[in-house]
């Protein structure tokens, strides 16, 4: 049961019909798109999945069949998304590690009028977060990696260059 869980889990690649990569979705989205006809499987993992009636692979890329305007990307401010933006690691110390072990760091601290924005949050190890405490960078003798910017259609684009490392079959449509 856990093999198949992870199966549904497995990330895919979300094509417009003109090919051009829009997105990344959950196998289970992906199947479920295909089965609605939104959309056709261009590529195929080597896993299946299994109804009482029927076996389907699992597809590795999807094309929607119609067109669709994909209006400026904005994403929703949300800890997921700064972790994502940040690749998992620190922006103090550089390391990278799994969600659990990671915090979000208020750049200008929120008890100094510091706000929740793109541009004020990094994620952040509990060790650097606590040596950081109620100051600055600049303060604790600290220096951020980079400076924190809002999610943007390159940083989406970015990521899914990353996941198409581990995916050969997502390379021919990242070609930007």
């Amino acid at each position: 049961m856990i093999a198949h869980q992870e199966r549904l889990h497995r990330p895919v690649l979300v094509l417009n019909s003109s090919y051009e990569p829009i997105n990344v979705c959950a196998a289970r989205r992906a199947l479920v798109l295909v089965l609605k006809g939104v959309a056709a499987a261009e590529e195929h993992a080597s896993a299946h999945v299994h109804s009482a009636r029927q076996s389907m692979r699992v597809p590795s890329v999807i094309r929607l069949l119609e067109y669709r305007r994909i209006p400026h990307q904005t994403r929703a401010l949300s800890r997921k998304n700064i972790l994502m933006r940040d690749r998992y690691t620190c922006q103090y110390c550089q390391r990278t590690l799994n969600s659990g072990e990671l915090t979000l760091d208020h750049v200008i601290p929120r008890s100094r009028s510091g706000e929740t924005t793109w541009e004020n949050l990094v994620a952040c190890c509990h060790s650097c977060n606590n040596r950081k405490g109620n100051r600055t960078p600049e303060e604790a003798g600290m220096r951020l990696a980079r400076a924190p910017r809002p999610f943007s259609l390159h940083t989406s684009r970015h990521l899914m260059r990353l996941l198409g490392k581990s995916d050969d079959q997502w390379r021919k449509y990242l070609f930007y």
